[in-house]
């Protein structure tokens, strides 16, 4: 995975299928309730977000299939790769999300997560899903992109 620091902030890994198949929209930081063993092995890097959302639950945010493997020194205690992970949020941003996501074709997907000073924390966006054509507009958008800079460069 990427580690990157920034001020302060460590960056673990980032959803870059995400901005791929989504239009991201706006973008909120969370904090998110780890185990022990998550914590350390998210400090190794052992984190997929490629399939992972956020849902709603009894008023309350959950990050679902986000994988983060299991510690390889745990013992009995280790945790489960795919459980649903509460996030933290102030209520009004929960409700405001929450209420965008219920509206066709939205959804809370997690971005980036990282540590910021020794706190893990989850980026969220709030994304509208892509039609194919979109996804074939941005292929050749980034093609002629990296063309362009290779002639200014040659």
């Amino acid at each position: 995975m990427t580690e990157k620091k920034q001020g302060g902030i460590k960056i673990i890994a980032s959803n870059k299928k995400a901005f791929f198949n989504y239009f991201i929209e706006e973008t909120v930081e969370a904090g998110i309730v780890l185990q022990g063993t998550e914590v350390k092995s998210l400090r190794a890097g052992n984190v997929q977000m490629a399939d992972a959302y956020a849902s709603a639950r009894r008023g309350e945010l959950y990050l679902d299939k986000m994988h983060i493997a299991e510690y390889s020194h745990g013992n009995l205690q280790n945790h489960e790769p795919t459980r649903p992970r509460k996030l933290l949020l102030h209520k009004k941003e929960m409700e405001k999300l929450i209420s965008k996501a219920e509206e066709k074709g939205y959804t809370i997907l997690p971005l980036k997560i990282y540590f910021k000073n020794s706190l893990a924390k989850v980026e969220l966006g709030l994304g509208r899903g892509k039609k194919l054509y979109d996804k074939r507009e941005t292929l050749k958008n980034k093609a002629m992109e990296r063309d362009s800079q290779y002639r200014i460069k040659h």
